[in-house]
C-alpha cells in the first residue's frame, strides 16, 4: 500500500469532514468515494490464501483484513485511513474484502438472530484468509469474537468457523498493544482524555491497551475524566429506545470531559464518539472530539468528529 492511500489529499479530506459533520443524504457518497474506490481497489491485493514474496528469503509478511464498519464507511473514512496506516507501519500487509458488511450488531442486540446468522456467515466467509481482522470499534469486534459463536452454539461445523474467526479478531488498539507490539510515531499538541466504550471495555478488556500507546504520542498530556468507564448513552439502538435516559447519560458524560480540563476526547468507537461530540456542540463546547486511531496515526490536524468543513 502506497502512503498517499492511508493519508487523504485536500479533496478527499474535504468530503470526509463534510461528512462527518452532517446528516446530509449525501454522506453516503463517502462510502463509495474513499473506501470503495481507495481502500477496496488500491488495497485489495489478495486474490488468493497465498502471498506471494519477491524472493524466498524474505518472511511474508503477515496478513491483515480491515474490517471498516458501517459507521466509519459512512460517516468517518479517515478513521480507517487511519487504522490502515497504523497496521502497515506496524508490518503487516492490510487488505480491505470488498464482501464485507455489516456486522449485524444491531440485528443480535434485537433478538433477530436468523438475519444475524445470515450476515455473520458472510462476514465468516469473507475474511477467512487472514492472519489476522482488525477493526477500530471495540463493539464490532465484540460481535466476532464474542456473539458469532454465540449464534451458532448449536452448529457445530458453523462453531469451528466461528471460533477461528474469534481467535484472529482484534479491536484496533489490543492489536498494536497486545499483538503487533507498535512503536507510536505520532506527536499531537493537545490535552486529552478518554472514554471508554462498553463493549470494547466489558467483552474484549481493551482499557489500558489505548493509553500506553496514547503514552508513546510526543507532545500529548493526558488526564482522565470521572466515569471515564461509564455508558456515554449511545448504546446502539438504545438512545432510540430511552431518548430521554440516552440523552442525560451523555449530557453527565460531557459534564465529566469538560470538567478533566482536556480540550481533546478521545475514543475507540465512532457511535459513542459522535454521540459525545454532538452533546459537546450543542453546548458550544470548544472540546475536539477524535478516534484514538487517528491521533495515533498523526491525524489530529483533521477536523474534528462533529465540525463540518469550513
Amino acid at each position: 500500500m502506497q502512503s498517499e492511500i492511508a493519508q487523504p489529499n485536500a479533496s478527499t479530506t474535504h468530503e470526509h469532514n463534510q461528512t462527518a459533520g452532517s446528516n446530509s443524504s449525501h454522506s453516503h457518497s463517502a462510502l463509495g468515494y474513499l473506501f470503495r474506490k481507495k481502500l477496496y481497489n488500491q488495497l485489495h491485493k489478495f486474490s488468493s490464501k497465498e502471498v506471494v514474496v519477491a524472493s524466498t528469503d524474505k518472511v511474508p509478511k503477515k496478513t491483515v483484513g480491515l474490517f471498516a464498519t458501517c459507521l466509519v464507511d459512512i460517516f468517518r473514512p479517515e478513521v480507517g485511513f487511519a487504522t490502515a496506516k497504523l497496521l502497515e507501519d506496524a508490518g503487516y500487509e492490510v487488505d480491505v474484502p470488498k464482501a464485507q458488511t455489516c456486522c449485524g450488531q444491531p440485528l443480535v442486540n434485537n433478538g433477530s438472530y436468523a438475519c444475524a446468522r445470515r450476515i455473520a456467515k458472510k462476514i465468516i466467509k469473507a475474511f477467512e484468509s487472514y492472519d489476522y481482522v482488525v477493526a477500530p470499534s471495540g463493539s464490532c469486534t465484540a460481535v466476532l469474537k464474542v456473539h458469532y459463536p454465540e449464534l451458532f452454539h448449536d452448529s457445530p461445523e458453523q462453531q469451528k468457523k466461528c471460533q477461528s474467526l474469534a481467535s484472529r479478531a482484534f479491536e484496533i488498539t489490543d492489536f498494536l498493544e497486545n499483538v503487533a507490539s507498535a512503536n507510536v510515531t505520532a506527536s499531537y499538541d493537545g490535552h486529552c482524555t478518554y472514554h471508554d466504550s462498553c463493549s470494547g471495555l466489558r467483552e474484549l478488556g481493551v482499557q489500558q491497551q489505548p493509553r500506553n500507546l496514547l503514552a508513546q504520542v510526543e507532545g500529548l498530556k493526558f488526564s482522565e475524566s470521572k466515569d471515564s468507564r461509564t455508558c456515554c448513552g449511545f448504546g446502539g439502538t438504545f438512545c432510540v429506545k430511552f431518548p430521554e435516559i440516552s440523552s442525560k447519560m451523555a449530557q453527565d458524560k460531557s459534564d465529566n470531559v469538560q470538567q478533566s480540563g482536556a480540550d481533546t476526547l478521545l475514543g475507540g468507537d465512532l457511535g459513542c464518539l459522535m454521540n459525545i461530540a454532538g452533546t459537546l456542540r450543542r453546548r458550544k463546547s470548544q472540546v475536539k472530539v477524535f478516534h484514538i486511531a487517528e491521533i495515533l496515526a498523526g491525524y489530529g490536524k483533521s477536523n474534528p468528529i462533529g465540525v463540518a468543513a469550513k
